[in-house]
């Protein structure tokens, strides 16, 4: 038996399809599992039962015996929320909460995290845990994010495996439901379709040019293929990156998506609105050495194959993982 939290979102219900491929069918879905569009990123799902969020601690009493896996991947993930009250309490407590019970009984436990930790980079993008109380998220998010973390590292009682992935910018099928949210390559299709053109965010820093911010963008299916195998791996437990390890620009993600939807590129640009662009980020690029230091023999998606493959056979069709 294995739980999933966050079961209806994005990067959860592209699990359970990993998971499901896999034939591990007795999954336990952990979400409010009020959103008609979230809800459809389950269905047809293997799935034993469905456990709403709030019962998750008194269902874990009655059935810890049968539990073999949590995957903690539920949490507010809107990073201009800054409700702090709200945002210790799903997502900080909360993951106290799976976390004691995994310690209690034993259960092996990953965890989300998020890249949101390292703020403008000012530590760089190292996933060493002694960097964690260094890190200055930019906002409320990051922090329930990295205050976590560090709880987590400083917990004397630990589950026998644990595993916090640091995700970077996530892209791929399951996205609909997160709107202003969802992944740029999500927001160029759309703003393609309608308009036959994409405006990207001029640079305000000289040593980038127009559209040559960077980030790392990693596939949705590289992410659940590496919790996959965390599944099996069961050591070295600690923090870990979950990027691409390749930062890429927002033109050449632009350009991506215009090849795959078979459209001549129109890209415009336009500034940066004033209220966050003292706290926007020109780079980011996860540090992969730990990941692939334990083991891990995968290697991940390129950008251009990646988005050809959303477009192509998701976003087109709008059709789930």
């Amino acid at each position: 038996m294995i739980i999933v939290t966050g079961a209806a979102g994005f990067i959860a219900s592209a699990l359970i399809s990993e998971l499901n491929k896999y034939n591990f069918n007795n999954i336990i879905a952990v979400d409010l599992f009020d959103s008609d569009l979230k809800n459809q990123n389950i269905e047809g799902k293997k799935i034993t039962q469905r456990v709403n969020r709030h019962e998750l601690h008194d269902w874990i009493q009655l059935n810890h015996e049968e539990i073999e896996f949590i995957f903690h991947l539920g949490a507010r993930t809107d990073t201009a929320e800054f409700d702090r009250a709200l945002l210790a309490k799903l997502n900080t407590d909360y993951s106290k909460m799976i976390w004691k019970n995994c310690v209690k009984y034993q259960i092996p436990l990953v965890y989300a995290s998020s890249a949101a930790t390292y703020g403008l980079g000012e530590f760089g993008f190292d996933d060493q845990e002694n960097l964690s109380e260094k890190l200055v998220p930019l906002n409320p998010y990051g922090d329930s994010k990295n205050e976590f973390d560090i709880w987590a590292l400083k917990e004397n009682k630990k589950p026998f495996f644990w595993a916090g992935m640091k995700f970077f910018n996530v892209y791929g099928p399951n996205e609909y439901h997160k709107d202003r949210m969802a992944s740029v390559v999500y927001h160029a299709f759309n703003q393609i379709t309608k308009t036959d053109g994409m405006k990207l965010f001029r640079s305000h820093n000289p040593k980038y040019s127009h559209g040559g911010q960077m980030r790392d963008f990693v596939y949705v299916k590289d992410v659940v293929k590496v919790m996959y195998w965390l599944m099996h791996h069961r050591k070295n437990s600690g923090l870990y990156n979950l990027g691409s390890g390749q930062a890429r620009s927002f033109l050449d993600l632009v350009k991506a998506v215009f090849v795959a939807m078979d459209k001549d590129e129109k890209i415009s640009f336009i500034d940066t609105p004033i209220d966050i662009r003292d706290k926007y980020q020109y780079f980011t690029e996860a540090t992969m050495d730990k990941l692939k230091g334990i083991g891990y023999p995968h290697p991940f998606t390129t950008l251009e194959e990646g988005i050809n493959d959303y477009v192509s056979h998701y976003l087109k069709a709008q059709k789930r993982y």
